[in-house]
Protein backbone atom coordinates (compact mmCIF):
# COMPACT_ATOMS: atom_id res chain seq x y z
CA UNK A 1 0.00 0.00 0.00
CA UNK A 2 1.38 3.54 -0.59
CA UNK A 3 0.33 6.97 0.21
CA UNK A 4 1.73 10.46 -1.22
CA UNK A 5 -0.06 13.58 -0.27
CA UNK A 6 1.77 15.44 -2.91
CA UNK A 7 1.46 13.30 -5.43
CA UNK A 8 -1.16 11.05 -4.48
CA UNK A 9 0.97 8.12 -5.60
CA UNK A 10 0.43 4.73 -3.94
CA UNK A 11 1.18 1.03 -4.51
CA UNK A 12 -0.67 -1.68 -2.31
CA UNK A 13 2.05 -4.63 -1.29
CA UNK A 14 0.22 -8.53 -0.52
CA UNK A 15 6.04 -11.23 -2.53
CA UNK A 16 8.49 -13.39 -5.21
CA UNK A 17 7.77 -17.08 -6.29
CA UNK A 18 4.73 -18.51 -8.34
CA UNK A 19 3.45 -22.18 -9.02
CA UNK A 20 3.76 -25.57 -9.98
CA UNK A 21 1.36 -28.00 -8.89
CA UNK A 22 1.57 -32.08 -8.22
CA UNK A 23 -0.29 -35.17 -7.39
CA UNK A 24 0.59 -38.94 -7.83
CA UNK A 25 -0.75 -40.35 -10.91
CA UNK A 26 -1.40 -44.16 -10.59
CA UNK A 27 -0.98 -46.63 -13.55
CA UNK A 28 -2.68 -49.46 -14.34
CA UNK A 29 -1.50 -52.90 -15.43
CA UNK A 30 -3.42 -55.92 -17.43
CA UNK A 31 -3.30 -59.84 -16.65
CA UNK A 32 -3.31 -62.15 -19.48
CA UNK A 33 -5.36 -65.58 -18.61
CA UNK A 34 -4.25 -69.31 -20.61
CA UNK A 35 -6.38 -71.83 -21.25
CA UNK A 36 -5.20 -75.53 -19.69
CA UNK A 37 -3.57 -77.43 -22.35
CA UNK A 38 -5.01 -80.88 -23.62
CA UNK A 39 -3.42 -83.99 -24.89
CA UNK A 40 -3.41 -84.82 -28.48
CA UNK A 41 -3.34 -88.62 -29.63
CA UNK A 42 -0.19 -90.29 -30.42
CA UNK A 43 0.30 -90.92 -34.13
CA UNK A 44 3.71 -92.74 -35.67
CA UNK A 45 3.79 -89.63 -38.40
CA UNK A 46 5.67 -86.59 -37.53
CA UNK A 47 3.56 -83.67 -37.65
CA UNK A 48 3.92 -81.46 -40.50
CA UNK A 49 5.87 -78.17 -39.50
CA UNK A 50 3.69 -75.35 -39.36
CA UNK A 51 4.20 -71.69 -40.30
CA UNK A 52 4.90 -69.30 -37.38
CA UNK A 53 2.37 -66.93 -36.75
CA UNK A 54 3.09 -63.07 -37.66
CA UNK A 55 3.74 -60.91 -34.54
CA UNK A 56 0.64 -59.14 -34.05
CA UNK A 57 1.17 -55.23 -34.44
CA UNK A 58 1.80 -53.24 -31.38
CA UNK A 59 -1.53 -51.92 -30.13
CA UNK A 60 -1.50 -47.88 -30.11
CA UNK A 61 -0.60 -45.90 -26.82
CA UNK A 62 -4.42 -45.20 -25.13
CA UNK A 63 -5.04 -41.96 -25.01
CA UNK A 64 -4.95 -39.84 -21.24
CA UNK A 65 -8.04 -40.34 -20.02
CA UNK A 66 -10.58 -37.31 -19.87
CA UNK A 67 -13.26 -36.31 -18.02
CA UNK A 68 -16.42 -36.78 -19.88
CA UNK A 69 -18.44 -33.48 -20.40
CA UNK A 70 -21.47 -34.14 -18.57
CA UNK A 71 -19.09 -35.08 -15.77
CA UNK A 72 -17.28 -32.11 -16.52
CA UNK A 73 -19.97 -29.84 -15.78
CA UNK A 74 -21.22 -31.33 -12.95
CA UNK A 75 -18.02 -30.42 -11.02
CA UNK A 76 -18.78 -26.39 -11.62
CA UNK A 77 -19.74 -25.05 -8.01
CA UNK A 78 -21.69 -21.95 -7.22
CA UNK A 79 -21.61 -20.08 -3.84
CA UNK A 80 -22.09 -17.01 -2.13
CA UNK A 81 -20.71 -15.46 0.95
CA UNK A 82 -21.79 -12.20 2.55
CA UNK A 83 -19.50 -10.57 5.51
CA UNK A 84 -21.08 -7.35 7.76
CA UNK A 85 -19.99 -6.24 10.44
CA UNK A 86 -19.12 -3.33 12.77
CA UNK A 87 -16.27 -1.44 14.65
CA UNK A 88 -16.72 0.71 17.57
CA UNK A 89 -14.13 3.32 18.18
CA UNK A 90 -13.78 3.69 22.33
CA UNK A 91 -12.62 6.96 21.59
CA UNK A 92 -14.58 8.37 19.46
CA UNK A 93 -18.14 9.30 19.95
CA UNK A 94 -18.96 9.97 16.29
CA UNK A 95 -18.36 7.66 12.94
CA UNK A 96 -14.81 8.53 11.87
CA UNK A 97 -12.05 7.06 10.08
CA UNK A 98 -10.11 4.12 12.10
CA UNK A 99 -6.86 4.95 10.78
CA UNK A 100 -4.17 1.44 10.13
CA UNK A 101 -7.48 -0.40 9.03
CA UNK A 102 -8.67 -0.49 5.55
CA UNK A 103 -11.71 -2.95 5.39
CA UNK A 104 -12.71 -2.11 8.64
CA UNK A 105 -11.87 1.57 8.35
CA UNK A 106 -15.28 3.09 9.24
CA UNK A 107 -15.74 3.33 12.85
CA UNK A 108 -19.32 3.27 14.92
CA UNK A 109 -21.55 1.98 11.73
CA UNK A 110 -22.51 -1.16 10.84
CA UNK A 111 -21.31 -1.69 6.39
CA UNK A 112 -21.77 -4.65 4.72
CA UNK A 113 -17.80 -5.38 3.68
CA UNK A 114 -18.64 -8.67 1.33
CA UNK A 115 -21.13 -9.79 -1.19
CA UNK A 116 -19.22 -12.60 -2.92
CA UNK A 117 -20.25 -15.19 -5.91
CA UNK A 118 -18.22 -17.15 -7.16
CA UNK A 119 -18.70 -19.61 -10.23
CA UNK A 120 -15.93 -22.18 -10.42
CA UNK A 121 -14.71 -25.27 -11.47
CA UNK A 122 -11.60 -26.38 -9.74
CA UNK A 123 -9.47 -28.50 -11.49
CA UNK A 124 -9.03 -32.58 -10.35
CA UNK A 125 -5.30 -33.91 -9.88
CA UNK A 126 -6.47 -37.46 -10.31
CA UNK A 127 -7.19 -36.46 -14.25
CA UNK A 128 -3.54 -36.63 -16.19
CA UNK A 129 -5.15 -33.27 -18.11
CA UNK A 130 -8.15 -31.26 -16.59
CA UNK A 131 -9.16 -28.07 -17.02
CA UNK A 132 -11.12 -25.82 -14.81
CA UNK A 133 -12.09 -21.99 -14.45
CA UNK A 134 -12.65 -19.27 -11.45
CA UNK A 135 -15.24 -16.34 -11.65
CA UNK A 136 -15.73 -14.22 -8.44
CA UNK A 137 -17.28 -10.70 -8.46
CA UNK A 138 -17.87 -8.79 -4.95
CA UNK A 139 -19.98 -6.15 -4.15
CA UNK A 140 -19.59 -3.94 -0.60
CA UNK A 141 -17.09 -1.49 1.65
CA UNK A 142 -14.56 -4.23 0.83
CA UNK A 143 -14.23 -2.98 -3.13
CA UNK A 144 -12.66 0.14 -2.51
CA UNK A 145 -9.23 -1.33 -2.08
CA UNK A 146 -9.91 -4.60 -4.25
CA UNK A 147 -9.84 -2.70 -7.75
CA UNK A 148 -7.75 -3.78 -10.44
CA UNK A 149 -6.89 -0.65 -12.32
CA UNK A 150 -8.99 0.23 -15.04
CA UNK A 151 -11.56 -2.24 -14.03
CA UNK A 152 -15.01 -0.62 -12.47
CA UNK A 153 -12.61 1.38 -10.17
CA UNK A 154 -14.55 4.56 -11.22
CA UNK A 155 -17.42 2.88 -11.91
CA UNK A 156 -18.82 4.59 -8.62
CA UNK A 157 -18.25 7.03 -6.11
CA UNK A 158 -20.82 5.60 -3.82
CA UNK A 159 -18.80 3.46 -0.57
CA UNK A 160 -20.34 0.70 -2.09
CA UNK A 161 -19.09 -0.73 -5.10
CA UNK A 162 -18.70 -3.63 -7.40
CA UNK A 163 -15.17 -5.24 -7.89
CA UNK A 164 -13.71 -8.36 -10.52
CA UNK A 165 -12.01 -10.48 -8.01
CA UNK A 166 -10.96 -13.02 -10.27
CA UNK A 167 -11.34 -14.22 -13.76
CA UNK A 168 -9.08 -16.70 -15.19
CA UNK A 169 -8.74 -20.62 -16.21
CA UNK A 170 -6.76 -23.52 -15.00
CA UNK A 171 -5.50 -26.34 -15.98
CA UNK A 172 -3.57 -29.53 -14.50
CA UNK A 173 -1.11 -31.28 -16.27
CA UNK A 174 1.27 -34.17 -15.52
CA UNK A 175 4.46 -32.57 -16.31
CA UNK A 176 8.17 -32.55 -15.02
CA UNK A 177 7.32 -34.08 -11.83
CA UNK A 178 4.62 -37.01 -10.62
CA UNK A 179 2.81 -34.27 -9.28
CA UNK A 180 2.66 -32.79 -12.38
CA UNK A 181 1.73 -28.95 -12.82
CA UNK A 182 -0.91 -26.34 -12.00
CA UNK A 183 -0.82 -23.38 -14.10
CA UNK A 184 -3.52 -20.20 -14.02
CA UNK A 185 -4.05 -17.35 -16.61
CA UNK A 186 -5.73 -14.43 -16.38
CA UNK A 187 -7.03 -12.69 -13.02
CA UNK A 188 -6.27 -13.94 -9.78
CA UNK A 189 -6.12 -13.50 -6.27
CA UNK A 190 -1.81 -13.32 -5.03
CA UNK A 191 -0.65 -16.45 -3.08
CA UNK A 192 0.94 -14.23 -0.90
CA UNK A 193 0.75 -13.78 3.02
CA UNK A 194 -1.25 -15.26 6.21
CA UNK A 195 -4.33 -13.75 5.62
CA UNK A 196 -7.40 -13.56 2.76
CA UNK A 197 -9.62 -11.48 0.58
CA UNK A 198 -11.56 -14.39 1.87
CA UNK A 199 -13.33 -13.70 4.98
CA UNK A 200 -13.96 -17.24 6.01
CA UNK A 201 -10.17 -18.02 5.68
CA UNK A 202 -8.96 -15.58 8.14
CA UNK A 203 -9.12 -15.58 12.01
CA UNK A 204 -10.33 -11.74 12.63
CA UNK A 205 -12.66 -9.39 11.05
CA UNK A 206 -9.93 -6.83 11.34
CA UNK A 207 -7.05 -7.53 9.14
CA UNK A 208 -3.15 -6.66 9.79
CA UNK A 209 -0.79 -3.70 9.12
CA UNK A 210 1.03 -6.59 6.67
CA UNK A 211 -1.95 -7.19 5.00
CA UNK A 212 -3.52 -3.88 4.66
CA UNK A 213 -0.05 -2.23 3.87
CA UNK A 214 3.16 -5.29 3.24
CA UNK A 215 1.06 -7.48 0.36
CA UNK A 216 0.13 -7.25 -3.03
CA UNK A 217 -3.55 -8.60 -3.35
CA UNK A 218 -4.24 -9.12 -6.79
CA UNK A 219 -2.15 -9.95 -10.37
CA UNK A 220 -2.80 -10.47 -13.95
CA UNK A 221 -0.15 -12.72 -15.33
CA UNK A 222 0.33 -16.56 -15.20
CA UNK A 223 0.99 -18.63 -13.08
CA UNK A 224 2.41 -22.08 -12.59
CA UNK A 225 3.07 -24.56 -9.23
CA UNK A 226 5.29 -27.79 -9.74
CA UNK A 227 4.40 -30.13 -7.25
CA UNK A 228 7.67 -31.54 -7.07
CA UNK A 229 7.29 -34.07 -4.68
CA UNK A 230 4.86 -34.68 -1.06
CA UNK A 231 7.13 -31.88 0.18
CA UNK A 232 8.17 -29.44 -1.64
CA UNK A 233 6.08 -26.85 -4.42
CA UNK A 234 7.73 -24.39 -6.60
CA UNK A 235 5.86 -20.95 -7.43
CA UNK A 236 6.60 -19.05 -10.67
CA UNK A 237 4.16 -16.35 -12.18
CA UNK A 238 4.77 -13.50 -14.42
CA UNK A 239 2.73 -10.69 -14.18
CA UNK A 240 1.49 -7.32 -15.07
CA UNK A 241 1.79 -5.86 -11.75
CA UNK A 242 0.04 -5.36 -8.19
CA UNK A 243 -3.92 -5.13 -8.48
CA UNK A 244 -3.24 -4.45 -12.69
CA UNK A 245 -4.15 -5.91 -16.05
CA UNK A 246 -3.67 -5.50 -19.36
CA UNK A 247 -2.68 -1.97 -21.05
CA UNK A 248 -0.43 0.71 -20.92
CA UNK A 249 -1.71 2.71 -18.03
CA UNK A 250 -5.26 2.23 -18.72
CA UNK A 251 -4.86 -1.42 -16.53
CA UNK A 252 -1.09 -1.35 -15.79
CA UNK A 253 -0.39 1.71 -13.76
CA UNK A 254 3.81 1.93 -15.12
CA UNK A 255 3.45 -0.68 -17.94
CA UNK A 256 5.95 -2.99 -16.90
CA UNK A 257 5.95 -6.43 -16.07
CA UNK A 258 6.42 -8.23 -12.48
CA UNK A 259 7.45 -11.80 -11.29
CA UNK A 260 6.58 -13.86 -8.50
CA UNK A 261 8.08 -16.88 -7.42
CA UNK A 262 8.93 -19.08 -4.33
CA UNK A 263 8.57 -22.39 -2.30
CA UNK A 264 5.92 -24.13 -0.07
CA UNK A 265 7.46 -27.12 2.61
CA UNK A 266 5.00 -29.53 4.01
CA UNK A 267 6.68 -30.98 6.86
CA UNK A 268 5.78 -33.39 9.67
CA UNK A 269 3.25 -35.00 7.86
CA UNK A 270 1.24 -31.81 7.13
CA UNK A 271 1.50 -30.25 10.38
CA UNK A 272 4.30 -28.10 9.55
CA UNK A 273 3.89 -25.45 6.55
CA UNK A 274 6.44 -23.03 5.02
CA UNK A 275 5.31 -20.72 2.69
CA UNK A 276 7.91 -18.60 1.10
CA UNK A 277 7.37 -15.86 -1.53
CA UNK A 278 8.43 -13.03 -3.58
CA UNK A 279 6.99 -10.44 -5.61
CA UNK A 280 9.36 -7.93 -7.87
CA UNK A 281 8.38 -5.37 -9.93
CA UNK A 282 8.06 -1.92 -10.82
CA UNK A 283 5.02 -0.44 -8.66
CA UNK A 284 4.54 2.96 -8.32
CA UNK A 285 2.10 5.09 -10.73
CA UNK A 286 3.91 6.60 -13.80
CA UNK A 287 1.24 9.35 -14.33
CA UNK A 288 2.63 10.58 -10.62
CA UNK A 289 6.05 9.24 -10.51
CA UNK A 290 8.61 10.05 -13.10
CA UNK A 291 10.53 7.04 -14.35
CA UNK A 292 8.31 4.83 -11.99
CA UNK A 293 9.06 1.96 -14.85
CA UNK A 294 12.63 2.27 -14.17
CA UNK A 295 12.45 0.92 -10.54
CA UNK A 296 11.68 -2.38 -8.64
CA UNK A 297 9.89 -2.45 -5.30
CA UNK A 298 10.44 -6.29 -3.83
CA UNK A 299 7.67 -7.82 -1.43
CA UNK A 300 8.85 -10.76 0.48
CA UNK A 301 6.74 -12.54 2.72
CA UNK A 302 6.92 -16.35 4.90
CA UNK A 303 4.34 -17.64 6.35
CA UNK A 304 4.84 -20.36 9.36
CA UNK A 305 1.84 -22.45 10.38
CA UNK A 306 2.54 -25.34 12.99
CA UNK A 307 -0.40 -27.36 14.19
CA UNK A 308 1.39 -28.11 17.16
CA UNK A 309 -1.78 -30.46 18.64
CA UNK A 310 -5.18 -31.07 17.11
CA UNK A 311 -6.42 -28.08 19.03
CA UNK A 312 -3.65 -25.44 18.80
CA UNK A 313 -2.66 -23.85 15.84
CA UNK A 314 0.42 -21.48 15.56
CA UNK A 315 1.37 -18.85 12.63
CA UNK A 316 4.62 -16.63 11.89
CA UNK A 317 4.07 -14.22 9.19
CA UNK A 318 7.55 -12.06 8.76
CA UNK A 319 7.38 -9.45 5.72
CA UNK A 320 9.59 -7.08 3.85
CA UNK A 321 8.85 -4.56 1.45
CA UNK A 322 11.37 -2.24 -0.47
CA UNK A 323 11.21 0.50 -3.17
CA UNK A 324 14.22 1.87 -5.25
CA UNK A 325 12.69 4.65 -6.96
CA UNK A 326 14.39 8.07 -5.12
CA UNK A 327 11.53 10.13 -6.57
CA UNK A 328 9.15 8.35 -3.79
CA UNK A 329 12.04 8.32 -1.12
CA UNK A 330 12.82 4.71 -1.54
CA UNK A 331 10.83 3.26 1.72
CA UNK A 332 11.13 0.68 3.34
CA UNK A 333 9.23 -1.10 5.82
CA UNK A 334 8.79 -5.01 7.61
CA UNK A 335 6.72 -6.25 9.81
CA UNK A 336 6.50 -8.99 12.04
CA UNK A 337 3.19 -11.39 13.01
CA UNK A 338 1.96 -13.85 15.48
CA UNK A 339 -1.01 -15.63 15.36
CA UNK A 340 -2.61 -18.10 17.69
CA UNK A 341 -5.98 -20.59 17.22
CA UNK A 342 -7.11 -22.85 19.59
CA UNK A 343 -10.57 -24.95 18.72
CA UNK A 344 -11.87 -24.85 22.15
CA UNK A 345 -14.92 -27.08 21.28
CA UNK A 346 -16.09 -28.02 17.38
CA UNK A 347 -18.05 -24.71 17.47
CA UNK A 348 -15.47 -22.04 19.30
CA UNK A 349 -12.04 -21.39 18.42
CA UNK A 350 -10.23 -18.57 20.31
CA UNK A 351 -7.97 -16.63 18.13
CA UNK A 352 -5.05 -14.24 19.27
CA UNK A 353 -2.50 -12.03 16.88
CA UNK A 354 -0.03 -9.71 17.59
CA UNK A 355 2.06 -7.34 15.46
CA UNK A 356 4.88 -5.16 15.01
CA UNK A 357 4.76 -3.02 11.61
CA UNK A 358 7.72 -0.28 11.45
CA UNK A 359 6.91 2.00 8.20
CA UNK A 360 10.57 3.30 8.22
CA UNK A 361 9.57 6.36 5.84
CA UNK A 362 5.94 6.92 6.99
CA UNK A 363 5.10 5.75 2.61
CA UNK A 364 2.75 3.11 3.30
CA UNK A 365 0.40 3.33 6.10
CA UNK A 366 -1.96 5.65 5.13
CA UNK A 367 -5.86 6.35 5.30
CA UNK A 368 -8.45 6.68 2.49
CA UNK A 369 -11.66 8.84 3.95
CA UNK A 370 -12.86 9.19 0.18
CA UNK A 371 -14.63 6.35 -1.64
CA UNK A 372 -12.48 6.73 -4.33
CA UNK A 373 -9.01 7.58 -2.91
CA UNK A 374 -7.36 3.97 -2.82
CA UNK A 375 -8.14 3.78 -6.75
CA UNK A 376 -6.84 7.27 -7.40
CA UNK A 377 -3.42 6.94 -5.88
CA UNK A 378 -3.36 3.28 -7.25
CA UNK A 379 -3.76 3.55 -10.83
CA UNK A 380 -2.13 7.58 -10.37
CA UNK A 381 -5.60 9.25 -11.83
CA UNK A 382 -5.27 13.41 -11.73
CA UNK A 383 -7.42 13.78 -9.13
CA UNK A 384 -7.26 15.35 -5.28
CA UNK A 385 -7.81 12.88 -2.32
CA UNK A 386 -8.70 12.98 1.03
CA UNK A 387 -5.81 10.48 1.66
CA UNK A 388 -3.51 10.98 4.71
CA UNK A 389 -0.35 9.59 6.63
CA UNK A 390 1.61 10.73 9.41
CA UNK A 391 4.09 11.75 7.76
CA UNK A 392 6.90 10.39 9.17
CA UNK A 393 8.84 7.06 10.03
CA UNK A 394 6.28 5.22 12.59
CA UNK A 395 6.19 2.01 14.28
CA UNK A 396 2.77 0.32 14.63
CA UNK A 397 1.90 -2.45 17.19
CA UNK A 398 -1.49 -4.23 17.42
CA UNK A 399 -2.64 -6.63 19.90
CA UNK A 400 -5.99 -8.24 18.94
CA UNK A 401 -7.97 -10.84 20.85
CA UNK A 402 -10.94 -12.77 19.30
CA UNK A 403 -13.23 -15.80 19.03
CA UNK A 404 -14.75 -17.50 15.86
CA UNK A 405 -18.21 -19.19 16.39
CA UNK A 406 -19.94 -21.51 14.61
CA UNK A 407 -23.57 -21.96 15.67
CA UNK A 408 -24.47 -25.73 15.88
CA UNK A 409 -28.18 -27.05 14.14
CA UNK A 410 -29.24 -24.02 12.12
CA UNK A 411 -31.22 -24.53 9.58
CA UNK A 412 -30.16 -24.76 5.36
CA UNK A 413 -30.36 -20.98 4.97
CA UNK A 414 -27.96 -19.96 7.70
CA UNK A 415 -26.23 -23.45 8.33
CA UNK A 416 -22.59 -21.74 7.54
CA UNK A 417 -23.16 -19.01 9.81
CA UNK A 418 -19.76 -17.74 11.49
CA UNK A 419 -19.71 -14.85 14.12
CA UNK A 420 -16.08 -12.89 14.75
CA UNK A 421 -16.03 -10.62 18.06
CA UNK A 422 -12.80 -9.52 18.78
CA UNK A 423 -11.09 -6.72 20.74
CA UNK A 424 -8.00 -4.90 19.35
CA UNK A 425 -5.82 -2.25 20.50
CA UNK A 426 -3.35 -0.07 18.25
CA UNK A 427 -0.82 1.90 19.16
CA UNK A 428 2.45 4.50 18.16
CA UNK A 429 5.27 2.41 19.68
CA UNK A 430 7.61 5.46 18.94
CA UNK A 431 5.07 8.38 20.33
CA UNK A 432 3.38 9.63 16.65
CA UNK A 433 -0.03 10.72 17.15
CA UNK A 434 -1.43 8.61 14.12
CA UNK A 435 -5.02 7.40 15.48
CA UNK A 436 -8.33 9.43 14.96
CA UNK A 437 -7.79 12.28 12.64
CA UNK A 438 -6.47 13.49 10.64
CA UNK A 439 -5.62 16.50 12.58
CA UNK A 440 -4.49 20.15 11.15
CA UNK A 441 -0.90 18.63 10.55
CA UNK A 442 -1.93 15.97 8.48
CA UNK A 443 -1.57 13.21 10.85
CA UNK A 444 -3.91 11.95 13.66
CA UNK A 445 -4.68 13.27 17.16
CA UNK A 446 -3.77 10.19 19.59
CA UNK A 447 -1.10 7.68 19.73
CA UNK A 448 -3.33 4.39 20.78
CA UNK A 449 -6.99 3.70 19.83
CA UNK A 450 -8.93 0.71 21.70
CA UNK A 451 -11.57 -0.56 19.32
CA UNK A 452 -14.22 -3.54 19.56
CA UNK A 453 -15.66 -4.96 16.80
CA UNK A 454 -17.81 -7.67 15.44
CA UNK A 455 -18.56 -9.62 11.95
CA UNK A 456 -20.71 -12.20 11.18
CA UNK A 457 -20.31 -14.54 7.60
CA UNK A 458 -22.95 -16.41 5.56
CA UNK A 459 -22.23 -19.10 3.70
CA UNK A 460 -24.57 -20.43 1.15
Amino acid sequence: MRYDTVRTVSRRARPWIAAIAAVPIAASGAVAQTAPATTAPATTAPAAPTTPAAAPAPAAPAAPPLLPVDAWASTIKVNLQIEGGVVIDTNSPSNGENFGQLYTDASNTFQLNQALLTVQRPTDPKVPYDVGFMLQAMYGTDSRYLHYVGVLDEATNMRYQPAIIQANVQMHAPWFFDGGVDLKAGMYVSPIGAESIDPSANPFYSHSYIYNFGIPSLATGLMAITHVNSVVDVYLDMDTGVNTTLGAYSGDNNSSAAFLGGVNLTLLGGNLTILALTHIGPEDPGRTVPEANRYLRYYGDSVITWKTTPKLTLTTELDYVHDDNPNVGQPTAWGIAQYASYALTDTLTLNGRAEFFDDKNGFYVAAYPGNQDFAIVQAGYLQPTQAYGTGRPTDYGEITLGMTWKPAGLPAPIAGLLIRPEIRYDSTLDGVKAFNGPSVTGGGKTNGVLTLAADFILQF
